[in-house]
């Protein structure tokens, strides 16, 4: 577990001098490669460890040797602990280390420790295509939610008309590279979710942000996936697919996408979902032959409607 070896870098880099990426490796029973960019993870996320160039050289924590994490500004273990936390949320011994790490901090640096800790889930599954760039808010919206600072959002949503809303800030979730805000919205009750990549400005304020007692972002991430997933297979049809394609229908639909049978034909049976049966059809538009509707009908009649459409635009040969 990633965690497990963050934390055990930083506290072999406060136990000794500087370390290399080598010795690290040997001493984690990882590879170099690996050691060398959990280093740089840490020193990318603001942890004061730097390269020591040279003969002899190696990556060293700022501030010489120490046994403890004393040593931390906030700013610091609050980086340290928005790394550490999303691997907590799942794994046990990596939450029980965090709690080790927080009783080490100095005591006016746990609260912060602790907010940032849990102010991200990281979820890797997809729900269809693959994740991008980190949108350019998550550094500001990470520092809201340990901060308890309310923030005002410009967000276009599906309709792309853009609305203001002053949102106080619970967690943040990356799933796949598609990060997501999780938030009371001022004026309305029960909690939003935000596509982070639909915001189009995020400006912090100096008001306080609220936040239910005894919130769990993890806890709040798995009814918005249970509520998604309900509409996202809101319809569902059975195709055949050419074999050697299946990879790219899967990259199309993502998970939701089940193999149901191998043909003897070279071809797969599949189940493929969608909110409409309309978006079924859009997406499988494209894939001629090499994709068959077999149910239900009323998928196969978008798909009919569709070749209309498309045989009335191109068959003029004027």
């Amino acid at each position: 577990m990633r965690a497990d070896r963050l934390v055990a870098t930083v506290l072999l880099l406060q136990a000794r001098s500087r370390v290399t990426a080598r010795e690290l490796a040997q001493e984690l029973e990882v590879s170099v490669a690996t050691a060398r960019r959990d280093l740089e993870a840490l020193s990318g996320a603001g942890i004061p460890i730097y390269p020591q160039p040279g003969r002899g050289g190696g990556w060293a924590l700022l501030g010489g040797a120490r046994t403890d994490l004393s040593g931390l500004s906030s700013p610091e273990a609050q980086a340290l602990f928005l790394l550490l936390g999303p691997a907590a949320a799942i794994d046990p011994a990596a939450k029980s280390a965090l709690r080790k790490l927080v009783r080490a901090l100095p005591e006016t640096f746990r609260a912060d420790a602790e907010a940032a800790a849990s102010a991200v889930v990281v979820d890797p599954a997809s729900w269809g295509r693959a994740g991008r760039a980190q949108p350019a808010f998550v550094e500001t919206l990470q520092t809201a939610v340990v901060q308890r600072r309310v923030v005002r959002i410009r967000y276009a949503g599906w309709s792309k008309a853009e609305t203001d809303y002053l949102v106080s800030p619970w967690g943040l979730v990356d799933k796949n590279e598609v990060w997501y805000l999780i938030g009371g919205v001022e004026g309305r009750d029960g909690e939003r979710t935000f596509r982070v990549d639909r915001m189009r400005a995020v400006t912090p304020t100096e008001e306080p942000a609220t936040r239910p007692d005894g919130f769990d972002l993890g806890a709040a991430w798995e009814r918005v996936m249970t509520e998604v997933a309900s509409e996202r297979t809101a319809v569902a049809a059975v195709a055949v697919v050419a074999s050697p394609l299946l990879g790219y229908l899967r990259s199309q639909f993502g998970q939701d996408c089940e193999v149901l049978e191998h043909l003897p034909d070279g071809r797969t049976r599949v189940r493929l979902s969608a909110p409409t049966g309309a978006l079924i059809a859009r997406r499988l538009a494209g894939w001629g032959a090499f994709a068959e509707v077999l149910s239900p009908p009323s998928v196969r009649e978008e798909l009919a409607a569709i070749a209309d459409q498309l045989t009335a635009i191109y068959s003029s040969t004027s």
